[in-house]
């Protein structure tokens, strides 16, 4: 059941004394291992509140590490914030209690989008930090577009809640991020064999699409935005990176760019001499329902500079889904797998 949130009326007024208060309390909590002399009852109980697993049934208590690796106690999960755009399809589907997210940054084809029992916290560009206050969540699920200054706004508006930071370190790969991450989530939430499951379909898919590729074909990866063809590099560009990580594939252009959400702009004709087999696009202005711009398809095969790349010529265009770009999580990772092991095996 979720909590119902507490009227901003009432809490408009004290959020200024909650802020400040926030960075005097300490709730982080350690763990110690039983002495020799401790009863069999006591030690016992210290299991308990390590594994979740209690006489009575229920799970929690459970002390868990982030992925930024702080130790986290997590007393309850009845309601929950969650702001890490990786995990709200995650959400859904496991039916989590989630009482306060960011839900303009959901896919419109999240059910949670449009739940109005949701308070909505907007956008990371300007987050309604009042909202938190007002749903007092348990737990606080942050990451991704929520870091830096903004996770610290989440914390200080809900200073009672567990916060589970989902940031992993900066040189950990896209499949080590994806395992741990998952592992961890069914652990907080004791859905260990659900996320073991989506694991095993991720490194299934993973297999599949290595399987189908042939190294000696090149891949570049684009992003179309605001009606522009842009690059996206290999090492760490916005889209098609985490799949050149995941495959091993061979760049058709191997040079330097950035991780801007809109790609790099690089000459159409510098892009063509590259030649390459396969183009691996995010359409980013397909992610907004209000975008008048083309399509990456149309933009890619109207272009007069592209039209003899053998990508164009060979139709070897993999599209990523509509609202990749808005969800970026292992759903997306698998469509894009399974979509790249279909076109490898065509083209």
């Amino acid at each position: 059941m979720r909590r119902t949130p507490k009227p901003l009326a009432l809490v408009a007024a004290s959020i200024a004394a909650m802020v400040v208060l926030a960075g005097c309390g300490d709730s982080s909590s350690g763990t110690s291992s039983a002495s020799p002399e401790a009863s069999a009852e006591e030690t016992s109980a210290s299991a308990e509140e390590t594994t979740g697993e209690t006489d009575d049934g229920s799970y929690y208590p459970i002390t868990v590490t982030d992925m930024a690796g702080n130790e986290v106690t997590i007393e309850s999960a009845d309601s929950v914030g969650i702001t890490d755009n990786r995990f709200f399809q995650l959400a859904a589907d496991w039916d989590l209690p989630v009482t306060v997210a960011p839900r303009d940054l959901m896919s419109p084809n999240n059910p949670l989008a449009t739940d109005e029992s949701i308070l909505n916290t907007g956008t990371h560009s300007e987050p309604d930090f009042e909202q938190f206050v007002a749903a007092d969540p348990d737990l606080i699920i942050n990451g991704y577009r929520y870091g830096g200054d903004t996770a610290q706004g989440v914390k200080d508006a809900a200073p009672d809640a567990a916060f589970v930071d989902m940031t992993g370190p900066e040189d950990q790969s896209v499949d080590e991020y994806v395992t741990e991450s998952l592992t961890l989530m069914g652990e907080i939430f004791n859905k260990s064999d659900e996320a073991a499951a989506l694991i095993d379909e991720f490194h299934t898919a993973i297999e599949d699409a290595k399987a189908a590729y042939d190294p000696a074909k090149t891949v570049m990866g684009l992003v179309t935005s605001g009606g522009e063809i842009n690059y996206s590099n290999p090492l760490d560009g916005r889209g098609s990176s985490i799949f050149f990580n995941l495959l091993e594939l061979t760049p058709a252009l191997d040079a330097e760019g950035s991780s801007d959400h809109t790609g790099d702009s690089v000459s159409l004709e510098a892009l063509a001499q590259a030649n390459a087999d396969y183009f691996l696009v995010l359409d980013r202005d397909a992610a907004f329902a209000d975008s008048e711009n083309a399509p990456a398809l149309e933009l890619i095969g109207g272009s007069a500079a592209l039209a003899n790349v053998p990508a164009v010529q060979n139709q070897a265009i993999y599209i990523m889904p509509s609202d990749y770009y808005l969800t970026e999580d292992v759903f997306a990772y698998d469509a894009v797998l399974e979509g790249l092991t279909e076109l490898f095996s065509t083209k």
